[in-house]
């Protein structure tokens, strides 16, 4: 019953179940119904890393799991070396057609396997210090000679950026200036030209000046930015960059010509992407099915249908993994269940009484509480798993681990109340019930 994993993931996991929030880490510890997707995912995942580009987009309703699948493709895009970078998309603090502000975020959220948001600094410094470890590996200069380092590290700099130095000069520039502020221990104009890099706004003109740059970042150049981003990434042993643009269904509530910028915003990136303009990226989008197939949302510009479209009138058993579109169904009864014991079984793994544990919140008692959740959420499974999770934890396990004498079969009354549901999941509740104001359900013994 015992689940082997470290003491860190698994505080990590439980600690953000307690919360009601998806885990950034450890998912695969939970992944249920994940698995027909794998060799799909993890072929792209391949092309990404051997420099091709891939784009993709999940759909699923409220509860289908596009978060935890979202975080489930971070972690294995992790583990195979690529950085990773979860925007969401919103009207006031990211609009998709301002391209400027998504890679801000971009940069604001990126992350490695060693580094947690923002590893920009990180990742800048390391592919600085690979420039002069190549610079000393392919050339006479000494370690000492600054000056011929100096100069061998611009050259190399300029070649690696390649036709980014030539579209996108400011990035080589700032890059030059960030080397030369580290090298000389000047950690203010270092930051400012990092925040620059990265698509800050407002960034001092005294530091600005310092490696001859002039205004800020604009919507046409996020793009060329983005592959100066990609290419950083690759000169220091990240071989691409997974980005997910979360929640774009928000789109839909925009006014109409902002939508419309929007749409096409998202077509143009689709098509510089399938252009080969990005080797490396791997760009995935979240939706719900009325933003993908409803009037205002792809379908209102045709181009962007067309290449979003997939055909989803079979069985969910027969979709393709390999389509532009993933079809999220949601979860079973059987799957939260499952979903439940996992839970429970990686609670008590780092348990001393974890047999008294496991035998009270027994296989019998985390079905009854998941059917009994649902039952009470109007019976929509895709919706419970939040709620249901959090119960489990922070009502049940927490408190037969620190009470031996608590019996969650007589002593707790599962409660659900307004405040602590999302709307949708109040809307649900409602389904099933006069109010949702204060809820008590009273399992069975």
């Amino acid at each position: 019953m015992s689940v082997d994993v470290s003491e860190r993931r698994r505080r990590e996991v439980i600690d953000a179940l307690r919360r009601g929030t998806v885990p950034r880490n450890g998912l695969d510890l939970l992944a249920v119904g994940l698995g027909r997707f794998e060799a799909a995912i993890d072929a792209e995942l391949e092309v990404a890393a051997n420099g091709g580009a891939v784009f993709k987009a999940v759909r699923g309703e409220y509860g289908a799991g596009k978060t935890f699948f979202t975080r489930w493709l971070a972690e294995r895009a992790k583990h195979r070396g690529l950085a990773v970078a979860e925007v969401q998309i919103s009207e006031t603090e990211t609009p998709l057609h301002r391209l400027e502000t998504v890679y801000r975020r971009v940069c604001d959220n990126l992350a490695t396997a060693e580094f947690p948001p923002s590893a920009l600094r990180p990742v800048l410094d390391a592919w600085i210090y690979a420039l002069e470890e190549d610079v000393l590996a392919t050339s006479d200069i000494a370690e000492t000679d600054t000056d011929a380092l100096s100069a061998g590290v611009d050259q190399l700099l300029d070649r690696r950026l390649g036709d980014i130095a030539r579209n996108a000069p400011a990035f080589a520039s700032a890059l030059r200036g960030y080397r030369t502020a580290t090298g000389a221990g000047d950690q203010a104009t270092a930051e400012g030209l990092a925040a620059w890099l990265g698509g800050q706004p407002n960034v001092a003109s005294v530091v600005r000046r310092a490696a001859g740059l002039k205004g800020e970042l604009d919507h046409f150049g996020a793009l060329a930015f983005l592959q100066g981003l990609l290419t950083v990434l690759r000169g220091c042993g990240h071989p691409g960059l997974l980005i997910v643009l979360d929640e774009v269904e928000t789109l839909q509530r925009m006014r109409s010509d902002v939508r419309d910028k929007a749409l096409n915003a998202l077509r143009q990136l689709i098509d510089e992407v399938d252009g080969g303009r990005f080797p490396g990226l791997y760009l995935v989008i979240t939706g719900t099915p009325a933003f993908f197939d409803g009037v205002q949302g792809a379908q209102r510009l045709p181009p962007l249908a067309q290449r979003l479209a997939t055909d989803f009138t079979a069985d969910v058993r027969f979709d393709n993994p390999r389509a532009i579109q993933l079809r999220l169904p949601g979860f079973t009864t059987d799957g939260l269940r499952d979903l439940g014991g996992r839970v429970r079984n990686l609670f008590v793994s780092g348990l001393p009484d974890r047999d008294r544990v496991a035998a009270t919140v027994d296989d019998a008692y985390v079905a009854l509480l998941a059917d009994t959740v649902t039952g009470q959420l109007g019976g929509k499974v895709g919706v419970a798993p939040r709620v249901y999770l959090k119960k489990l934890v922070a009502d049940v396990l927490d408190r037969v681990e620190q009470f031996p004498d608590f019996d969650p079969r007589r002593h707790y009354p599962v409660t659900l109340t307004a405040a602590e549901l999302t709307d949708v999941e109040r809307n649900a509740a409602g389904l099933a019930i006069e109010s949702v104001d204060d809820i008590d359900l009273h399992l069975p013994s």
